[in-house]
């Protein structure tokens, strides 16, 4: 009698997991940026600094290129080079407005229904500089147009970052001196 309430719950379980995993959230003192403008924010992105985790460790010269798919969504681009594997590694996904698209706040999957929170937190007139929080104090990066950052923006996206409650201690500062 026990085992046939096994599948049930399990099933349950499953689609609770599944359910979560589609939806994004932002750390509690995170803002999403308004007035996004999704057309200048694609492009090349440079890694400037990140919080690490493991898929992009030991990887540096990281890149992140954004760009329009047929559909409608964001099409994912990163790359960068592991100096430990000495070789370089890449990974295509798809990103989505979580409301609409003038909010920065995305959802972003690299492994088909699975979505992760992906917030752009801060950035500047230009789009040149931009402060991202994932969807914990687990996660966040530092991105720049170019290879290097102006010290008073890095400045006020750190202060901004530790406001929220992230450890900017702890963040890797990457190093870009490869072509890809």
């Amino acid at each position: 009698m026990k085992n046939t309430y096994v599948a049930p719950i399990l099933l349950g379980a499953g689609i609770a997991a599944l359910l979560y995993s589609c939806g994004s959230t932002i750390p509690n003192k995170a803002v999403a940026v308004t007035n996004f403008d999704k057309a200048k924010y694609l492009g090349k992105w440079y890694e400037i600094a990140r919080l690490d985790y493991k898929w992009e460790k030991d990887l540096d010269n990281v890149t992140a290129e954004y760009s329009l798919n047929d559909n409608g969504t964001i099409k994912v681009d990163n790359k960068g080079y592991d100096v430990k594997k000495d070789k370089w590694e890449e990974s295509i996904g798809k990103a989505k407005f979580v409301k609409k698209d003038n909010v920065g706040m995305l959802k972003v999957s690299f492994f088909g229904p699975f979505y992760a929170g992906y917030n752009v937190i801060a950035v500047d007139k230009d789009y040149k500089y931009a402060l991202v929080a994932g969807e914990s104090l687990k996660y966040m990066w530092i991105l720049s147009r170019e290879t290097t950052i102006p010290e008073s923006i890095k400045a006020d996206f750190l202060i901004k970052a530790q406001e929220i409650g992230y450890k900017v201690s702890d963040l890797i500062w990457v190093k870009h001196d490869k072509t890809s």
